[in-house]
């Protein structure tokens, strides 16, 4: 079996997180990753795994570039042999055309899809041999998600969304014990964010920059150390887009976020401090 010699981007971690110099805060290796389409999942386990901030190092080791995954139909391979490292405090940019499997790699990245070969691992643990609440429990302490479609829940107001990771966290009772010390903190996110007028607005009764400014601090409820935004201002006007990747430029400097912007704007991308290029499911050298 012939393996692809996986392409290592590696960099310094900054001290001013105190972590292993030589540790990424997530990395990836040689990964290989095919969408099952037409699969259903019970409501609970979507809320899992889409609405859950989690921080992580990642490592997926390099495997069989020719191997193809089955599906329903045809067989459909989207990476091939990635190899990405994410420093401590990074602010990293991932480019290229659409399907070049940049989404694929961040939801592998963030435990949402299963490698199809290779192994994840968080801090040097093998999270697919762990059992589905511990992988549930990384990523809801450790990333924090941003998505272009938003998907918050419509059934909830602005802060019962912001409000979600944290019932999710907690138990029922813990929760129930803290509801007004979470609100507060919530409700005071939201008005850091421009948002203290719609507090109590269901997703359907706000703009498209407000229901991302939501989902933002949904995302950073938690506080996690890394953050994964895809296509954040993709579904924004212009002027409204940048408004919402200036607040979230602004989160990444003042948390000391490491993060993964997926963007297809170039200037997005050279404010990032580095600029990584995927094309067929690979990564470019620099």
């Amino acid at each position: 079996m012939t393996m692809e010699t996986p392409l290592r981007i590696v960099r310094d971690a900054p001290a001013s997180r105190e972590p292993e110099p030589s540790a990424p805060v997530l990395s990836a290796h040689g990964v290989f990753k095919s969408f099952e389409f037409g699969g259903k999942r019970a409501w609970w386990r979507w809320l899992l795994e889409r609405l859950v901030p989690v921080s992580v190092e990642v490592v997926l080791i390099a495997l069989d570039h020719e191997r193809k995954a089955k599906l329903r139909g045809p067989t459909l391979p989207v990476l091939h042999g990635v190899d990405l490292e994410l420093c401590e405090g990074e602010l990293l940019a991932l480019v290229g055309a659409s399907g070049a499997g940049k989404s694929t790699l961040l939801h592998c990245l963030g435990l949402l899809d299963r490698p199809t070969a290779g192994n994840v691992l968080v801090h040097g643990k093998d999270v697919w041999s762990l059992g589905l609440s511990e992988r549930a429990r990384i990523r809801n302490h450790e990333i924090g998600f941003v998505f272009q479609f938003y998907h918050l829940m419509n059934e909830l107001s602005a802060v019962e969304n912001v409000l979600l990771p944290a019932m999710i966290r907690e138990s029922r009772l813990g929760f129930r014990s803290r509801r007004a010390e979470h609100r507060e903190r919530a409700e005071a996110l939201l008005e850091r964010f421009g948002l203290g007028d719609r507090l109590k607005h269901r997703p359907a009764q706000l703009s498209g920059g407000e229901r991302q400014r939501v989902a933002m601090a949904r995302a950073l409820y938690l506080d996690p150390p890394i953050l994964l935004a895809d296509e954040p201002t993709g579904n924004l006007d212009s002027n409204t887009g940048a408004a919402v990747l200036e607040l979230l430029l602004e989160e990444q400097r003042r948390r000391k976020l490491s993060m993964i912007l997926v963007t297809h704007d170039e200037k997005i991308a050279q404010r990032c401090e580095r600029v990584v290029t995927m094309k067929d499911g690979r990564i470019l050298p620099d």
